[in-house]
């Protein structure tokens, strides 16, 4: 008789041995980072295998996918697979009931899936079966395995919502905020720089007045590689802009009207303050959303601004090409009917003039020093009616409180869903009125910064107005204008700009000692007259 060949022997063995795939699924990204879910899960369904003597030939990994979905990238292309293959009945082996679906809805709909291309489920865990008791038995470890994605859902959601409801944000860090691990406090948000300093300087100058629309912040922000590197090619959407400008985080606050959580005190540091963030509210509404034209830029920086003389309408600019090919920058009145139309103005002759301006209104030493004696007096008065202040905050805030009451008294008896809405805002108001005088009540005992230092910082700009339009930053220059200037300048293309009409600030500076102040004479202000003295017998009325 011949040997037996043990090497074509198994060659028939696995010609022979039924084929089989193995499917894996975590649910949570923490799972397919440490990555042990999935590996484990395999490593049982191939033992299994072995042990039936069933041949592997592919592993599915379903990645960070619910188990009560039924839309999978993996299964799905487990189902092409075995669409794909020539024999007939291949195994798909899973580890867990939980491991295939936690919805009861799903898991039929998945089983149906597999049945109908001839594909067959098993698991070491559980036997599938058609009779009905085998039905039964899967019918209940699908509904236990619902049930316990629904309780773990209902678990999670009530610890996230009380620990919000104890000022702890709990879902993704707004950006310029990140997590960082508290000892006995848990995942906290702080600062994230330099992301935390730039939103807090784009939030403040919305806020000031210092950007004046929701297009100028974008600019600002799009100038930022910092900020502008986390968009494809640097350009920021106005959806992102006004998500920026509506979340309470940045004032150090939290909400979540979704879950019942009205606004209220977050255990983090805002980066600017609640009265901040409620005059950027109220901005918005008023509708500072302008979009940054791309003609106004860092080549025209007075385009807006500067008026034609003849009409007072605002001129504008470009770039005219000569016959050699080169560029030239001009502003000019396309006004039609004025007697400056078309007529161009060289932007270094007009540009140059303005500089020359802001030199001239620039204060002298002597003003600042003048200014500097009226505001030391005025901060000094301030910061002894600090005291005074906080009571009165207090008093408000009962006040408030009141109202409150009265109007939630009145929201109980309503029964009109307008009616009930309206209180409802009310409320909503009041109560970010309080928190506002709250934390005004908090920080006015405080210790201001010294007035030196704080004086020095806001003197800065007026002093240096010419410096500060040269450095050519597009923010900076409009800055200049908004604050330098309380009307636009009319340009005159023979005389130049005309008397401009200066902000309060600069305005009073003026007026403290002008170019036109003199000194009395001895004499007095009368015509010299020569007095005798004279006895009266009466008292002179």
């Amino acid at each position: 008789m011949p040997k037996p060949n043990a090497k074509s022997d198994n060659l028939l063995d696995t010609a022979l041995a039924p084929r089989a795939v193995i499917y894996c699924r975590v649910s949570s990204a923490r799972q397919v980072e440490e990555g042990h879910g999935l590996e484990s899960q395999a490593t049982r369904c191939r033992e299994y295998a072995q042990r039936k003597g069933y041949e592997v030939v592919k592993t599915f990994h379903e990645r960070g996918v619910s188990g009560g979905k039924v839309e999978r990238p993996s299964f799905n292309e487990l189902i092409t697979f075995i669409k794909g293959q020539k024999s007939e009945g291949i195994i798909v082996i899973i580890d867990d009931i939980s491991r295939f679906a936690r919805d009861i809805e799903g898991h039929w709909t998945l089983r149906r899936t597999l049945k109908d291309i001839g594909g067959k489920l098993e698991s070491p865990s559980i036997t599938f079966g058609e009779d009905s008791d085998s039905i039964l038995i899967e019918n209940l470890l699908a509904s236990v395995s619902q049930h316990q994605r629904q309780k773990n859902r209902e678990q999670t959601k009530n610890r996230m919502r009380a620990r919000t409801l104890n000022g702890y944000w709990c879902f993704p860090a707004p950006p310029g905020f990140r997590y960082e691990r508290v000892i006995g406090r848990g995942k906290m948000l702080v600062r994230d720089e330099p992301l935390a300093t730039i939103i807090a300087e784009a939030l403040e100058g919305f806020a000031t007045g210092r950007f004046a629309s929701q297009g100028e912040v974008k600019r600002f922000l799009e100038d930022e590689p910092a900020f502008a590197d986390r968009f494809p090619d640097g350009v920021i959407r106005y959806e992102e802009i006004i998500r920026l400008m509506t979340r309470p985080h940045y004032a150090g606050y939290i909400e979540v009207p979704a879950w019942g959580i009205s606004l209220r005190k977050g255990q983090h540091d805002g980066l600017i303050s609640l009265e901040t963030y409620a005059r950027i509210q109220e901005r918005i509404k008023e509708g500072a959303r302008v979009a940054a034209r791309a003609d106004i830029s860092e080549d025209f920086p007075l385009r807006g601004f500067a008026l034609c003389g003849e009409c007072e309408h605002p001129l504008t600019s470009c770039w005219s090409t000569s016959k050699t090919g080169a560029k030239h920058p001009y502003y000019m009145c396309f006004q039609k009917g004025c007697e400056a139309y078309r007529k161009s103005i060289r932007r270094d002759e007009m540009e140059g003039a303005f500089e020359g301006l802001l030199e001239s209104i620039t204060p002298s030493p002597i003003k600042l020093a003048i200014a500097k004696d009226i505001f030391a007096t005025e901060w000094d008065a301030r910061q002894a009616r600090a005291k005074e202040q906080g009571a009165l905050y207090k008093a408000k805030i009962a006040d408030l409180s009141k109202q409150v009451d009265t109007l939630l008294a009145r929201l109980v008896e309503a029964e009109n869903k307008t009616v009930i809405k309206a209180y409802e805002t009310k409320i909503a108001a009041l109560e970010q009125d309080k928190l506002i005088l709250e934390e005004k009540a908090a920080t006015s005992g405080r210790p201001n910064p010294a007035f030196t230092q704080m004086f020095e910082l806001a003197m800065a700009f007026p002093a240096n107005l010419w410096k500060v339009w040269q450095t050519g930053r597009f923010d900076l220059q409009r800055l200049v204008l908004r604050l330098t200037f309380a009307e636009r300048l009319a340009y005159d293309r023979k005389m130049g700009f005309r008397t401009p009409k200066l902000s309060l600030f600069f305005n009073a500076l003026e007026g403290d000692c002008g170019g036109n102040c003199k000194m009395a004479e001895e004499v007095g202000f009368e015509p010299t007259v020569d007095f005798h003295p004279r006895r009266f017998s009466r008292p002179v009325h």
